[in-house]
């Protein structure tokens, strides 16, 4: 099962806002929200990929991306 990792809206831009606006933002859609409930026979990550992945069940797996920029993160 494939669901959407990510969703996106368009926030409300006033004429007096202080700041540049952001026209496009987006928020985090973990593949639970998804699943109702756990279905018999579902595939499963091996137990040492598991761990490394935070998860047994590959439907269930969200992987993280970080937002910030790479050079900031290096001090850079």
């Amino acid at each position: 099962m494939q669901f959407p990792q990510e969703g996106v809206y368009a926030p409300f831009i006033g004429p007096f806002d202080p700041c540049p606006p952001i026209k496009l933002k987006t928020y985090s859609l973990p593949p639970n929200l998804f699943i109702e409930f756990q279905p018999p026979g579902l595939p499963q990550f091996s137990p040492r990929e598991a761990l490394r992945l935070g998860t047994l069940w590959p439907d269930l797996y969200s992987p993280y991306k970080s937002k910030k920029n790479t050079k900031e993160a290096d001090g850079g």
